[in-house]
């Protein structure tokens, strides 16, 4: 019986060929058929193997159509390898099983609004499109028909591009667990759009905006007070509770953040990445706006905050994202300002940093950005005038070094010692010769001689030289000044 049935044991699992073959009363014969001795290449090749599962019990794998022994083999083993990592390398898995499976294991480690966006495009657009395809199957030409669907149906492309992301998020999970040899949905179909153009608020615009607020709704006027002063996200300020202000250390500590899930159930969560959790710095404008909410919270106390949220409605529950967006956009038209978001009051705070010349390294941590390169990136619009100064530096090397080389000066003369001799700059030597009566014949004439001379060093003295001399009686044969003059 064994050699009919060409049934082979594995350490886990058994393959074996069966076919479809029937008695006279209409049942299977399974290993019974007598052609499968005679013929190898009747029947199909099939497996079997227990799966442990959470339920009590035993739950039997079965597949089979299979063309040969070693390919019914190969997708066993897949099967058992990929059992303890939760998604089974099923050959008959459909897209849709998989994308459940995936949905139902991410929902411990995702964000309780990441997991409702994720659901929905998983129920209601990639299911209905790709969800009875065999998730082995999956190919790059079923993905590129469903975006061009898609897009002749009238979705935008950022909402399909974010629906590729979930698809190919699910499906990296597949790779990563050996369960795909590849993810169908790499490379994307479609880039990703670029981002909408942000309209950041100048300076005169947001004094406007918040003396106006101070008049009409002072509890807006103290949060976006907040927002631009800290640079915090809009979740994080709603979610700011009494115990996380320090007043005295002028500190902000950032716990949790405050989110909708479709616009209508609030939910705490845990802030948007590990670097935000963090404390923040708050300057003299913003703890003068939480003291004004401190004293809205509890004006009887002057100990501090109590431990209720900050920013709150009369009965204490924590204000609604999209009352705050309607809100501010109606305070904005009535203020005269233009119309931005509330989460580029973020944007603005960094902008107002960088312009003033304080580091980008700086301002990364303010905003509590995982890397660098994301505030970079996020504000390369802001660092223009820098990259232009750095271009000019090094125009202005290559010029100068580009330049003919200048001549090199000549050395000048020594000069005498005397000259070096700053006593001797402001005297005068008189020598006085012997007196000779060889040519006059007269002991009372002098008869000048060759060696007669008046020596002066500086020649603004010359004319007190000749006056000293003819009151002396001296005739003088020469007056020498510094530059030789008579």
């Amino acid at each position: 019986m064994e050699a009919i049935t060409m049934r082979s044991a594995t350490s886990r699992g058994r393959v074996y060929r069966r076919c479809g073959c029937r008695d006279p009363q209409h049942k299977q014969l399974g290993s019974r058929c007598p052609r499968l001795l005679a013929n190898a290449d009747h029947g199909a090749w099939s497996f079997a193997v227990d799966i442990p599962q959470g339920a009590p019990g035993r739950h039997t794998v079965r597949r089979g159509g299979f063309p040969d022994r070693d390919t019914a083999a190969q997708a066993l083993r897949r099967l058992i390898s990929t059992a303890g990592a939760g998604l089974l390398a099923d050959p008959n898995q459909t897209v849709s099983d998989y994308l459940s499976a995936w949905l139902q294991a991410k929902a411990m480690t995702l964000k309780p609004t990441t997991t409702v966006r994720y659901r929905a495009y998983v129920e209601n657009d990639l299911v209905p499109a790709l969800g009875k395809l065999k998730l082995d199957d999956l190919g790059y030409g079923h993905i590129a028909g469903f975006v061009r669907a898609q897009l002749s149906g009238g979705r935008g492309p950022v909402t399909v591009h974010r629906i590729l992301a979930t698809l190919s998020s699910a499906l990296g999970e597949a790779v990563r667990h050996h369960r795909l040899d590849h993810n169908p949905a790499r490379p994307t179909i479609i880039p990703r759009p670029a981002a909408a153009e942000r309209h950041i608020w100048a300076t005169d615009e947001a004094v406007s905006f918040l003396r106006h607020c101070y008049t009409a709704d002072p509890l807006m006027a103290d949060l976006v007070e907040v927002l631009i002063g800290t640079g915090i996200r809009k979740g994080e300020a709603l979610a700011l509770r009494c115990d996380d202000v320090d007043l005295d250390k002028r500190v902000l500590y950032i716990h949790a953040t405050l989110s909708a899930i479709d616009n209508n159930r609030l939910v705490i969560t845990t802030p948007k990445t590990r670097s935000s959790r963090n404390w923040v710095a708050i300057s003299g404008r913003v703890a003068t706006a939480l003291r004004r909410r401190r004293r809205e919270l509890c004006p009887s106390t002057a100990e501090g905050f109590e431990g209720d949220f900050v920013f709150h409605l009369d009965d204490g529950q924590p204000l609604h994202p999209e009352y705050i967006l309607n809100r501010f956009h109606l305070l904005s038209r009535e203020a005269g300002v233009s119309r931005t978001t509330i989460h580029d009051l973020r944007h603005l705070s960094a902008t107002i940093s960088i312009n003033a010349g304080v580091p980008l390294a700086v301002v990364s941590k303010t905003l509590r950005h995982s890397t660098l390169s994301t505030t970079a990136n996020v504000y390369s619009h802001l660092t223009a005038q820098a990259a232009r100064e750095a271009v000019d530096v090094v125009d202005k090397i290559l010029t100068r070094a580009d330049r003919p080389p200048t001549p090199p000066r000549p050395i000048p003369a020594p000069r005498p010692p005397c000259d070096h001799i700053p006593q001797l700059h402001n005297q005068m030597t008189i020598t006085r010769q012997p007196t000779s009566t060889r040519n006059y014949g007269s002991p009372d004439l002098e008869t000048p001689r060759a060696c007669d001379h008046l020596a002066i060093t500086s020649r603004r003295n010359i004319r007190k030289a000749v006056l000293a001399s003819c009151e002396n009686g001296l005739r003088p044969a020469k007056i020498a000044g510094r530059d030789g003059g008579i």
